[in-house]
Parts: C-alpha cells; structure tokens; sequence
C-alpha cells in the first residue's frame, strides 16, 4: 500500500476513534446535577464508575496512538527538492508528458478505427458475395 492510502487509511481510523471515543464518553457519563432547583441523579454503583474513569485514559490512549502512526506516516513522505517552483516545473514537465502520450494514443485510436472501417467493408463484400453467391473478384 502506498503512502498516501496509508496516510487516508489512518485518517479513518483516527475519525472512528475519536467517534467511538466521544460517543463512548457521552453513553457512559454519569449524571450531573446541573443546578440546585433541579433533583440529586441517581447514585452510579461504584464499579461503574471505577469502569468509567478507567475507560478516556484507555480511548484517549488508542487516539493519541493513532496520531502519532499519522505523524510517522507524514514524516515518512518524501521532502521535495527546491521547494514550490521546482515542483511546478515537475507539475509541468508531467502535464507535457502527460499531453504526449494522449496525443499518441489519439492516433492509435484514429489508425484502429480506420483499420475497423476496412475490416467492416471487407466483411460487407464478403457478406455481399456469399448472399449474391458471386465469386470474389
């Protein structure tokens, strides 16, 4: 895999975890009063809880992972010499490349399908001279 699919590969992972992760969180959360006019929550039984405090460490620690696999996969692209005006010139000298090769299979398409129109007539006078039962000249 090159590294530019791993880079959107880890990209993924690093959206799923933050999902997971926030989702997680908001699921498990144990209420909170939010103001004195409102009723005390229900008291969470302490191995939830226990189970709850142990559980960002966990999440944040698998994001924090991914991150730093994403930092070593940018760190591992390859630096490009002589900064944006070398590469423009390189964007350039591909994009004329690029235009040679269109132009040439052009052509190939354009012998191809006169060589198809010589086929096809061939084929209709033969055609022609099988129904009329004539001899081929």
């Amino acid at each position: 895999m090159d590294i530019i699919s791993q880079l959107q590969e880890q990209t993924n992972t690093i959206a799923a975890l933050a999902f997971n992760t926030f989702g997680t969180l908001q699921r498990d959360a144990p209420p909170v009063r939010l103001s004195p006019n409102y009723p005390e929550p229900p008291a969470v039984p302490t191995d939830d809880a226990t189970k709850f405090s142990e559980q960002p460490k966990l999440l944040s620690a698998s994001l924090v992972k991914a991150a730093k696999q994403f930092d070593a996969l940018v760190a591992a692209l390859p630096l490009s010499d002589g900064g944006e005006e070398a590469q423009l010139k390189r964007i350039a000298e591909l994009q004329a490349e690029n235009d040679a090769v269109g132009q040439e299979l052009q052509r190939q398409l354009e012998a191809a399908e006169n060589e198809l129109k010589q086929v096809q007539e061939l084929f209709s006078q033969a055609a022609d001279n099988c129904v009329n039962l004539k001899k081929p000249d």
